[in-house]
């Protein structure tokens, strides 16, 4: 079953409340090739994502495929994009995903096609980060308490 990609984002924003501690309601990664940015972060993430219909049927300068999420839950969701005329890499966004323990995660990253950019480190009383590249040269993080 393909999601809605108008639903999914009006619902984030209809749960969206700027006193919340997690303001971030929705993200995009943009990637170059959609099959292989979808095989690293499966592998590295253990998920399947979910395609997304374009909003208008017509439109077919981009594809998308979503990350499993609750919308019944706050936090935000997001997807995997491929846009006609939008280059991967340039990292101006960086998006970190939530583990048990990153060090689990990044023991992934470089057989499904990634880089470890800095491996486990602490961040005092917040956890730990690793940072990362996807196979499509996106940089990303992995937090965890542990």
């Amino acid at each position: 079953m393909k999601a809605d990609f108008g639903s999914l984002f009006l619902l984030n924003l209809f749960f969206f409340d700027m006193n919340m501690k997690n303001p971030i309601v929705w993200f995009e990664i943009y990637v170059n090739d959609l099959k292989r940015a979808q095989q690293f972060y499966e592998t590295v993430f253990q998920v399947s994502l979910e395609s997304i219909s374009p909003p208008s049927e017509e439109d077919k300068s981009f594809q998308m495929l979503s990350f499993p999420s609750d919308m019944n839950s706050h936090g935000s969701s997001g997807a995997l994009v491929k846009v006609n005329g939008m280059t991967a890499g340039e990292n101006s966004v960086l998006v970190y995903f939530e583990s048990e323990d990153c060090a689990i995660e990044e023991a992934r990253i470089a057989s499904a096609g990634g880089k470890v950019i800095k491996s486990k480190f602490s961040i005092g009383e917040f956890g730990n980060c690793t940072l990362a590249e996807d196979s499509e040269g996106n940089m990303f993080g992995i937090h965890s308490m542990a």
